[in-house]
This record gives structure tokens, sequence and C-alpha cells, in this order.
């Protein structure tokens, strides 16, 4: 299977602009599920740009309504 990363890379919305991963969506989720976080595709633009991707975070956006 082939990597569609310029296709990918039109819908990130990662704000770490000198991210290796960007665009790479399996390495993005293996790395960010090892650092017990979600990656910025799972989150709206204002609570990505904090750089809280974590599960606990998620969960509050969650519970909260806002994804």
């Amino acid at each position: 299977m082939d990597c569609n990363k310029e296709k990918n890379q039109k819908r990130c919305n990662c704000s770490f602009e000198s991210c290796s991963r960007k665009g790479i969506c399996c390495d993005c989720i293996r790395y960010h599920l090892q650092m017990r976080e979600l990656p910025a595709c799972c989150f709206p633009d204002v609570v990505e740009g904090t750089y809280d991707r974590s599960f606990e975070r998620f969960a509050q956006l969650v519970t909260s309504g806002e994804v």
C-alpha cells in the first residue's frame, strides 16, 4: 500500500511545522499512541494548538460535547 502523504498533508491540522511525521498518518498515530496521546487530527484546532493531545484531554472534550 502506498502512503497518500500529499493528500494527507492537505487535511492535517498539526501546527508543529517541523514534524517529520506530517502526512504520514501511520507513523503519526504510532508515535502519539506511544506517548499516551492522540494525533492532532482528533482535536479541534483551538485545542490542538495547546499541544495537549492527551487521552484525558480528549475524554474531556468528548464529555463536554466538543468532539
